[in-house]
């Protein structure tokens, strides 16, 4: 308990009832929580069993145990830490319910089988699974959602849509994610002994992250706090970073905790042990424009720092380009390794302007949880297709068209690409020509490489005078990519695929031929550019949550992104404010005055959080053409 500062005791030393820990960025919130149930166990010798630690991710809950493991030793393992949805699926399993999960793709697969057998054709999947989504994490019902949106035909639609799913997962024993939470929300509304048996057996339950719990979860904490002396519930988090909305989060749970829980203890842990003063009077001051939060002030104790830096260029390009200036400046200036270096945005697209600079100059670099811009599965696809059409009587041709030849479903199968190769080697020839020569069995799959013949083959005579870019557009058009690759009849500009898309054929512009921009691409496949682990990190700001850098660069700051333009504003500040205090000593906001060859308008944000100087300077801007 001795590294713990005042609050932080305060907080780690609660006993019993209830208490919330408004925790801001940076001020030991992981800490507090594990000295905590340290301080449970060894000084008031609570059974380690007793206590249960929920979070969101698998990664926050390993990170609770490995930290949990020095304050506790081998105890530490006989404490549950666990994800809400892992601990609803246990409880599930406990009770003597049978059933398989739908998740991912086969999820998209159902809804999309059962929406063609209900004949909708006029509605997204995506939008579909959203609004049942949604609806769970809310506990509403399908009368419910009926009668909520009684008066709009679409939404009644997906009321249909969202019965259906219920009934036929039901037949097949099939639960998604969020039927997780509802049934064990039923379990435990509806079964006072067995509320009573999670009550007994858990009589300590913290919870991490709490600004990004659902309805649907806060309802399932409700229903497991254990009212009796000597028993609690502790819930941590920070109002201020709350940006799960679009997942059904409710920043209202920890913004009402007090009227929820009139008799519990509030704690605030405002002291930063990360971020220079500048960066947090900064960051204190873009939250200040928010209406709904918790008014707390950020303090530190570190020394002064520079002042934040607003980068403003003329163009995507020159804006990665002067993140390029800067990140060798701190590199070969100032001594730091590349990896100590975060690279921010809003958007996965964003990343392919960054990557192509970064790879030009050098600059290694890491994609965060993701596949870098032209590894990804939409993009690595056109690209075959490209091959192809380049070069196909070539080894690279023979890879690209195994691996394209059933994009879109052409219903060939791997069996068929064994008996292709096998005949084209047995022959002498390339797979390309092997299928014209093969005989091709059933009908149907003669039909359709037939077809697929057709159309490539005056794209391949024709090559060398092929634009990419025209010819990414027609591949899209005329294979019905989009749709293929979003899995809806009605893809949507926003999807991220779509936009991923978007960005190739915006690549594309630049080359006269396809052969040139198929070098250009290849040039990415060099890993210790584009995937070393020691590089700098490229993340959304939402993958970057948790995690903190000596240097952060925020880019993409204009209206339409961040903030994005449907997004809730108050989000898109609490996203920009997570962005922001991921840095300790330098803090980078970066803007272009043109964004996919429009004019751009610099984000609000940026004025607001360095309202004419918040430090004792005027902001430093450098302007780049």
């Amino acid at each position: 308990m001795s590294e713990l500062n005042p609050e932080q005791r305060a907080a780690a030393e609660f006993l019993e009832g209830v208490a919330a820990v408004i925790a801001v960025p940076g001020s030991g919130k992981t800490l507090t929580m594990m000295e905590r149930i340290g301080m449970l166990v060894k000084k008031h010798g609570i059974a380690p069993e007793s206590i249960l630690g929920l979070t969101f991710t698998r990664n926050a809950a390993d990170e609770m145990r490995s930290r949990l493991v020095p304050v506790l030793g081998e105890l530490a393992s006989r404490v549950t830490l666990s994800t809400i949805h892992s601990f609803c699926y246990f409880v599930l399993r406990w009770e003597g319910r049978t059933f398989e999960i739908l998740s991912g793709k086969d999820q998209m697969i159902f809804v999309r089988d059962l929406m063609k057998k209900m004949k909708v054709k006029d509605l997204s999947i995506g939008l579909v699974l959203s609004e049942i989504s949604l609806a769970k994490n809310n506990l509403i019902s399908v009368d419910e959602f009926k009668e909520i949106y009684a008066g709009d035909k679409t939404m009644l639609k997906v009321g249909e849509i969202y019965e259906a799913y219920d009934r036929e997962k039901e037949k097949k024993l099939l639960l998604d994610f969020d039927d997780l939470l509802v049934e064990v929300h039923k379990i435990l509304s509806n079964g006072k002994g067995v509320r009573e048996k999670y009550r007994d057996i858990y009589k300590h339950l913290l919870i991490d992250e709490f600004q990004d719990t659902n309805p649907a979860q806060m309802e399932i904490l409700k229903l497991l706090i254990n009212p009796d002396n000597g028993s609690s519930f502790f819930a941590v988090g920070d109002d201020w970073q709350s940006i799960y909305g679009f997942t059904g989060a409710s920043v209202g749970n920890i913004l009402n905790f007090q009227s929820m829980f009139p008799q519990g203890v509030q704690f605030i842990l405002n002291l930063n042990y990360r971020s220079s003063p500048q960066i947090l009077r900064a960051c204190q001051n873009l939250i200040q424009h928010n209406t709904r939060k918790i008014e707390k002030t950020l303090e530190t104790h570190n020394p002064d720092g520079e002042d934040v830096v607003v980068l403003e260029s003329s163009s995507e390009e020159s804006e990665a380009l002067n993140i390029v200036t800067e990140i060798k400046d701190l590199v070969e200036g100032r001594g730091y390794a590349y990896k100590e270096i975060g690279v921010l945005y809003r958007c996965n697209f964003q990343s392919r302007v960054l990557e192509e600079v970064f790879s030009q100059h050098k600059i290694p670099y890491h994609v965060q949880n993701g596949l870098s811009f032209y590894h990804r599965k939409e993009i690595a696809n056109l690209l075959d297709y490209l091959r192809v059409i380049s070069n196909p009587m070539s080894e690279d041709g023979d890879f690209a068209l195994s691996r394209i030849l059933n994009v879109p479903n052409r219903y060939v199968g791997k069996k068929f690409l064994r008996d292709l190769s096998a005949f084209a080697e047995k022959r002498g020839i390339r797979l390309y020509e092997a299928l014209k020569e093969m005989p091709l069995e059933p009908i149907y799959v003669r039909k359709n490489l037939k077809e697929f013949n057709a159309f490539m083959d005056p794209l391949i005579e024709d090559s060398e005078n092929l634009q990419p870019a025209d010819t990414i557009h027609l591949l899209r058009s005329a294979l019905d990519y989009d749709r293929y690759v979003t899995d809806e009849d009605v893809p949507t500009p926003d999807d991220q695929k779509i936009q991923n898309l978007d960005q190739l054929q915006l690549s594309a512009v630049r080359f006269k031929n396809i052969r040139s921009f198929l070098e250009y691409t290849e040039s990415f496949e060099d890993e210790m550019v584009s995937d070393n682990k020691e590089g700098v990190h490229l993340m959304t700001v939402h993958k970057a949550k948790g995690l903190e850098f000596p240097a952060v660069f925020v880019v993409g700051l204009v209206e339409g992104i961040l903030p994005s333009k449907k997004g809730d504003i108050e989000e898109e500040r609490r996203i920009c404010f997570v962005a922001m205090s991921r840095a300790m000593y330098h803090l980078y906001l970066s803007h272009s005055l043109t964004y996919l060859g429009q004019p751009a308008k610099k984000s609000i944000f940026i004025d607001e959080a360095l309202a004419l100087n918040i430090s004792r300077e005027p902001a430093n801007t450098r302007q780049i053409s």
